[in-house]
Order: structure tokens, then sequence, then C-alpha cells
């Protein structure tokens, strides 16, 4: 059974305190919907740069938000690797939404799956490792660590996850999300992929807190700043069967709650100013809308022009915007067009 050994410090119950501080900040403030849409976008794209930046993929992060916007002709797999933990983040996303968090082993292989996809031969995608591996310094080239035996790698991971199971309700989500990602790291379940795989699914586990940082920023980021300590704080050197019952997972919870702080402080910063851009700023008859179909349900344009005195045209280009942005869906055709609010 995975008993990980961890000490709850000053600096860990500190950095904890302080994230429930600036979350409920955040959501006390109010911020229209529209505001958090904005800069969803913005953290999905840093995510998707940061993510696979730190696994050696040199697209900067204008080129990344490009792929991103319209996809290639000719995929290239730095390209391939954009896309792919693009498509994942935003089904695992799709999960937190529809409140569908169970982290099982299936999700972990679908995800890798998902990652790897065209990256890897068939009979590794989606699939624990069937062969050795060894885990090299990037800079040196030589070997610093050597994960558990193939024999051991699906019991370690579902040792895994029955602790997750079993702590969730009694275990803070932040701690839980750190021991995961580190025992992850650990564990080395995939021939390759390891690192995005594990980012992915912890951020499953950190959407369980208030505010849904799965949506809202990149603590990849926090990580792409000083690779070299991220691999440091996260990785172990030595052999598994030396290191089994001695890893301490303190210094490395710490060094993981002080990138949620950054990237929260960041986030706490930029709203205000995303608030004011006019990508985000909403008019009276906007607002209008959004009134209406809270409280009927949905309304035509033959509605919203009893309460405008707008242009049929301009009030095509009304809809449009509010659909731009994600705060409304259009339904059914010709004249049986309606809006609702989106999902």
């Amino acid at each position: 059974m995975f008993n990980p050994k961890y000490t709850i410090t000053d600096k860990l119950l500190a950095n904890i305190t302080k994230i429930d501080s600036i979350v409920r900040s955040i959501n006390n403030k109010g911020f229209p919907h529209v505001v958090f849409v904005e800069l969803e976008k913005a953290a999905r794209e840093v995510s998707v740069h940061a993510s696979t930046s730190i696994e050696g993929n040199p697209l900067p992060l204008t080129e990344v938000k490009k792929i991103l916007k319209t996809t290639p002709e000719n995929i290239r797999d730095t390209e391939k690797e954009v896309l792919n933990y693009n498509n994942a983040l935003q089904n695992l996303n799709q999960l937190v939404d529809d409140n569908n968090l169970i982290i099982s082993l299936k999700l972990i292989l679908d995800t890798h799956k998902q990652i790897m996809q065209d990256l890897l031969p068939i009979s590794d995608l989606g699939k624990l490792r069937n062969r050795p591996i060894i885990v090299n310094d990037p800079r040196t080239r030589k070997t610093v660590y050597l994960p558990p035996d193939v024999s051991e790698v699906e019991k370690l991971v579902k040792d895994l996850i029955e602790f997750i199971e079993k702590s969730n309700t009694v275990i803070n989500p932040l701690i839980l999300a750190g021991i995961f990602h580190k025992q992850m790291v650990i564990i080395h379940p995939f021939i390759d992929g390891n690192g995005r795989t594990t980012r992915l699914i912890a951020k499953i586990l950190l959407a369980k807190m208030e505010l849904n940082t799965f949506n809202l920023f990149s603590f990849e980021n926090y990580y792409n700043k000083n690779i070299t300590k991220y691999f440091s704080k996260v990785g172990v050197y030595g052999d598994y069967n030396q290191l089994e019952n001695s890893t301490d997972f303190t210094a490395w919870l710490e060094y993981f709650t002080d990138g949620i702080i950054d990237e929260l402080f960041r986030v706490q910063e930029l709203l205000p100013e995303i608030g004011k851009t006019p990508s985000t700023r909403l008019e009276n008859y906007h607002l209008k809308i959004l009134e209406y179909i809270k409280k009927n349900g949905f309304i035509t344009d033959r509605e919203y022009s009893k309460l405008t005195q707008r242009a049929k045209a301009t009030r095509v280009l009304d809809f449009q915007r509010l659909m731009d942005i994600g705060l409304i869906e259009r339904k059914g055709k010709g004249r049986s067009v309606y809006y609702t609010l989106s999902n």
C-alpha cells in the first residue's frame, strides 16, 4: 500500500493558507464570466506551450498560438506534440465541467494515448511500459535514475490511485495533486510522455479547489521558467529499489505550492486588466440579451428587437459577439433560430 512520507511544515501550511486566501479574494470580486473566458483561453495556450517546452519542444509561445488557431497542413512532430496536448487538455476540461472527476487507470492511459498519438508506436500508446527504461540527465546524458521494474509498474500506479481515492476527503487537494505528480514521475509508467500525462492529471486533482485552476492558470508555466530546478525537485536520483521507502515529498510539496502561488498572483493582477480590454467588455445591450435568456431560457431575434432600437444587421453582430466569447449558443435553423446560454 502506498503511504507517502511528508511533513506539514510551517512553509507548506503558509502556502496552503495563502492559496486559499487568494482564491477567495478572486472569487469575491465577482468578475464577469466573459473575463474568465478570456483568461481560460490564454491559460490553455500557455499550458500547452510550457508543458511541451519542458520536454524539449523548441516552438515559442507565438508559434504555439498560431498552431492552435490554424492547424498546419503538413504537421511536424513538434507541432503534433502541441496539438495533441491541446486536445487532451480540452477533453479533460470537459470532464471537469461535467463533474466526471474520477481518477482511474483508464483515464491515465486514455490521456497518455491522446498526448502521444502518432508520436509513439501503436504498441506503446495508452499502455504501461513493457520494457525497462533509464532516466538520463538531459545535459550530461549520464544515467541518474533507474525506475521500478516492469513487473511492478501496474501495481504501483493502482496503489497511487487507491491512495488518492481514499484520501480525497481527508487530505488537502493541493497536497494530493502534488503527491500524485511526484509519485507518477518516480514510477515512470510509460516509455515516453510521462511528464505531460502526469501534469494533465494533476490538473484534474487541482480542479477540486474552489477556484478551478484547471481553467484559469498554467502551473506548467512556473516549471518552464526554471526547468532544471523543476526536474531536480520532482525527480529522484539513484535506483528505485533503494529509494522506495525513503523518498520524502515535503520539499517537492513546498515547491509545488510555491508554483501555484506564483501563478495565482499573476492571475490576480491580470484579471482587472483583462476586464478593461475591448475583447472582454460587454455593453448594456449585450447584458440585456443575457438577462433575458436567464429569465426565459432562450431569446430570438424578434424578442431582442423589442428590447433595443438596434438595427437587424447590428443585432446579428450582437449575437455573434456573445457566441464568439462563449457565453451563448445558437440553436435551430432559418426562422426557428434561437439562442441559449452556453453550458
